[in-house]
């Protein structure tokens, strides 16, 4: 069986695409799903490539028993569209800059990672880059949600 693969997308890669790959991938390991699921992120921007994400995402991450040390940010290329099944926009803006950029046929895979959230009553993570650490732990929270709603579709539909 083929991986499904999942991109996590915001505007700089630095904060909120970052924290939840980082989420999604500690989940689909906990749940013995490594080997059927390839997690990466990016940003529409390219203000920080090649940068680990920002030092407050990690601190608020590793709270939580979480490393994303090792990432880097990079810019969403034209060919991550036909890579990727899902690619998670976390708020409008990264959604319509997404499908200015990516091929009309593959519209279908950008979703706003908030949809499938249940219990946030929002469309879009909000950005924590210019605000205290709550926010950064409200990302945490979100992407936690919505991660978990967001492996519950690809099982129903792919595993």
């Amino acid at each position: 069986m083929e991986k499904v693969k999942v991109l996590f997308v915001c505007m700089g890669n630095i904060c909120r695409s970052p924290t939840a790959q980082g989420v999604f991938e500690q989940l689909v390991q906990s749940e013995g799903l490594s080997e059927h699921i390839l997690i990466d992120s990016a940003g529409t921007h390219a203000y920080h490539v090649g940068n680990p994400p920002d030092k407050r995402s990690q601190s608020a991450a590793k709270s939580r028993g979480l490393d994303l040390s090792a990432q880097r940010a990079r810019k969403v290329a034209v060919r991550d569209f036909g890579h990727f099944d899902y690619i998670m926009a976390m708020d409008h803006a990264n959604l319509e800059d997404l499908q200015q950029v990516a091929p009309v046929e593959q519209h279908g895979r950008i979703h706003l990672f908030m949809q499938f959230a249940s219990r946030w009553n929002v469309d879009e993570v909000p950005d924590p880059y210019y605000g205290g650490d709550s926010g950064f732990e409200r990302v945490l929270d979100m992407a936690e949600d919505a991660a978990a709603g967001l492996l519950a579709h690809i099982r129903r539909n792919h595993l």
